[in-house]
């Protein structure tokens, strides 16, 4: 069994690597992955023998729990573990509203002796600066042993359990401080002859643990607008409906609606489940869920949405999907689970954060044992003690992998859930990552390129009936097909109001058309390739002058003859030209791949400047002419909406599927575009393009960080420059790049595609 469930406690990428190697062996987990953006675990186990319960005792020793939610209560987990968040972030508010003052009290008095002893300022009156030094270890230990539990849980742990975090790191740091301070506060006379009795960093506990503790502050509460995207599509959810059962309008709960429920949407109504409208019509906004600004118009036979809201007039519709079947509910789930997934790029950091704490620890004793050793040989020993004490707090403090562990999960988030919101829904970060480096985009042309809704606009009748009965028959055959082309034959018979007969023996052959039987008769309705395995002569001339302005030919013909062709144009989406320019401004070769007719093809791929055009192609030719594209390391985008585009879609490097078409295009296919726009196919390409920049900005500022400051913590620069960071710098440093990373992240948000 598969579950993802959300963590408490966890706040920085060693948490992730300690809650994975926990539970990663344990009897009946097959794998974990931990994402320390989303604050989940991906756990895959066996039920028989271990359960989220069982397991979130495992590592609640260590300071984590899963929030296990209600299975029957949808997404209420989400809602939840904000409230819970809220309530964490209210707390650290009022613990920093008491911590904030003491520290700018001690950054005063620091930058007062400093400056005093320059000249630039008058000395620190005796009197004060006696009343200080007695207020001081009180108010440290009140920011360490209140402020700073959770540092000081982190050190019991780690000497307890041998699990080492960010809050060991700074717990180790600021309690040796501590530690210190205390020590030769009370032993002054004894220790005066050893060393500097001066230097006492009381100061420095208050404000490091200020820093920090603000600096997770700010990451939580930037951490909390990451996720805003399927907070924004849970408000969508209506909570309840009306529906009409025994001739009756009551109100219901939304749990209760059953499908097939008759249900009532009156003006500025939320459509509360998937349906199709049974009565009446109205413009519907879609715009949250599709991205698009103008309402649609929906009527008898069209389908609705849940999440949406209808703005004008009133209908009823019947339930088609309830509960977690609906398109909401799926687009929640595809959101939560493609930001919840790592990155290939994660890789590395995933690696240097698997090993970082432990280096930290053996890089901040071994840079105090060589103040001790070698700083000892050229400075006094007081003064090298100083130092090591200094370069040790430092080095633990500065070096927490909170930025390197946030830098790709917060901007995968951002960015999925910015895709979301645009009405492009992607699988996973996989296809977000490989998606930035495509080379060919690959489109189909019914329902891509073109509107996917033809119509008919010319019948050729070779038969004894009229045109009406002809229609008859074809309507007949077509209302049974998923094929785009059999709208245009369906919404015309439904105009001219022909009258439907039941089809028996109906058969779909694949990239040909269908058959089927009616009063003892066998009729065949498709392509010239359908009339050719038939063995019916034709001419083939005069359907291909037909087919020059873009027109496709459906072939109506029993076993032996043709009875007429009805003739289906097919409109290009007003954005499709506008679409493959910019795929060109961004260095993207566009090629047609289609089952219809070549003159149709080479027609519409000339009005909107497609590069290459592969027409009448089988269903398995679509899947051979991905492979052949892909030669020579090309990464190959392929967008369709039909059944026959599903393994082309699977083999392509990233499958998009137009979320007009069928379910199994869109399960075969890495991202889904929502209302079939074409148009965002380039915002795809640009949002991948943006979230991998941000990425990278974001592993580039968390190295950087590490690689400058641990040195310069450690004091190697010392014996050059005479630079040596006080651990007050080393917390805000710290607390600084957590946040610049979220922020950077966050960025994304703003950004136009």
């Amino acid at each position: 069994m598969k579950k993802t469930l959300k963590i408490k406690g966890m706040h920085c990428a060693s948490c992730a690597i300690i809650i994975g190697k926990e539970l990663r062996d344990s009897e009946g987990v097959h794998s974990i992955d931990v994402n320390v953006g989303t604050e989940t675990a991906k756990v895959d186990f066996d039920e028989s023998k271990v359960s989220p319960e069982i397991l979130s005792k495992k590592i609640e020793p260590l300071g984590y729990s899963f929030i296990i939610e209600d299975e029957h209560k949808a997404h209420s987990g989400m809602n939840m573990q904000k409230s819970e968040k809220l309530a964490e972030l209210s707390e650290m508010k009022r613990k920093l509203i008491f911590a904030i003052p003491l520290a700018a009290i001690s950054i005063v008095f620091m930058a007062w002796e400093i400056a005093s002893k320059f000249g630039l300022i008058v000395p620190v009156p005796p009197g004060l600066s006696n009343a200080f030094m007695y207020l001081l270890p009180i108010a440290a230990t009140y920011v360490l042993f209140v402020v700073g539990k959770q540092y000081i849980v982190g050190l019991y742990r780690f000497l307890r359990y041998g699990k080492a975090n960010m809050d060991t790191l700074v717990g180790i740091g600021t309690v040796t401080a501590y530690v210190y301070s205390i020590f030769v506060s009370l032993f002054r006379d004894l220790l005066t002859v050893l060393i500097n009795t001066e230097n006492i960093y009381f100061d420095v506990v208050i404000v490091v643990i200020t820093f920090v503790y603000l600096g997770e502050y700010l990451e939580a509460r930037s951490k909390l607008k990451t996720g805003d995207a399927i907070e924004k599509l849970l408000h969508l959810q209506a909570k309840s409906a009306i529906v009409i059962r025994d001739g009756k309008e009551i109100e219901i709960s939304i749990s209760d609606v059953v499908h097939d429920d008759l249900i009532v949407i009156k003006p500025a109504g939320r459509i509360p489940v998937d349906g199709v409208i049974t009565e009446g019509s109205s413009y519907i906004d879609e715009s949250m869920i599709t991205g698009e600004p103008n309402p649609v118009k929906k009527g008898v036979d069209d389908a609705v949405v849940s999440g949406t809201i209808n703005t004008s007039g009133a209908f009823v519709f019947r339930a088609t999907k309830v509960g977690d079947e609906t398109m909401l509910a799926h687009i929640i789930r595809m959101v939560e689970d493609a930001q919840g997934s790592r990155a290939p790029i994660q890789a590395l950091a995933d690696k240097i954060s698997g090993v970082f704490v432990p280096v930290v620890l053996m890089f901040a004793f071994l840079s105090l044992g060589a103040w001790l050793l070698i700083g000892a040989h050229y400075l006094p020993f007081s003064q090298a003690l100083s130092f090591g004490l200094v370069s040790f707090v430092s080095v633990l403090v500065i070096a927490c992998p909170c930025a390197l562990g946030l830098a790709t999960p917060t901007a995968i988030i951002v960015g999925v859930g910015k895709g979301a919101r645009e009405g492009i829904l992607i699988k996973d970060a996989t296809t977000l990552e490989k998606l930035h480096k495509a080379n060919i985009v690959v489109v189909d042309k019914t329902g891509t390129i073109t509107k996917g809704r033809p119509e008919v606009v010319s019948i050729k009748n070779f038969s004894q009936k009229s045109d009406d009965e002809l229609i008859e028959v074809l309507f007949s055959l077509e209302k049974k097909s998923e094929h785009p082309i059999a709208r245009a034959i369906i919404s015309y018979a439904n105009e001219k109001k022909i009258e439907e007969f039941k089809m028996e023996n109906f058969e779909s052959m694949k990239g040909k058309g269908i058959r089927g039987s009616l009063n003892g008769v066998e009729y065949y309705a498709g392509n010239t390739y359908l009339i050719d395995d038939l063995g019916i002569a034709f001419d083939k001339n005069s359907i291909e002058k037909e087919t020059i302005n873009g027109s496709t030919p459906i072939i109506l013909s029993t076993r032996n003859e043709i009875l007429g062709i009805v003739m289906i144009a097919d409109a290009i989406k007003p954005e499709a030209k506008e679409a493959v320019s910019r795929l060109h401004a961004l260095g993207i070769k566009v090629v047609m791949l289609t089952g219809d007719n070549k003159n149709t093809a080479k027609y519409i791929a000339g009005q909107v400047g497609i590069d290459e055009v592969f027409a009448e192609v089988m269903p398995e030719d679509k899947l051979n002419k991905i492979k052949e594209l892909q030669a020579g390391n090309k990464v190959v985008v392929m967008a369709g909406d039909g059944v026959n585009d599903a393994p082309a879609l699977a083999q392509a490097d990233i499958g998009i599927a137009m979320a007009t078409g069928t379910d199994v295009a869109i399960e075969s296919a890495g991202i889904t575009l929502l209302n079939g726009d074409i148009s965002k196919i380039v915002r795809a390409i640009r949002l991948s393009q943006l979230t991998m920049r941000g990425i990278k900005q974001n592993l580039f500022s968390a190295f950087a960080y590490n690689i400058i400051g641990i040195p310069l913590a450690a004091g190697l620069f010392y014996p050059l420059f005479g630079w040596l960071l006080n651990p007050i710098f080393a917390g805000l440093a710290m607390a600084i790049s957590s946040v610049s990373v979220v922020g950077n992240s966050l960025r994304l948000k703003t950004i136009k595609l």
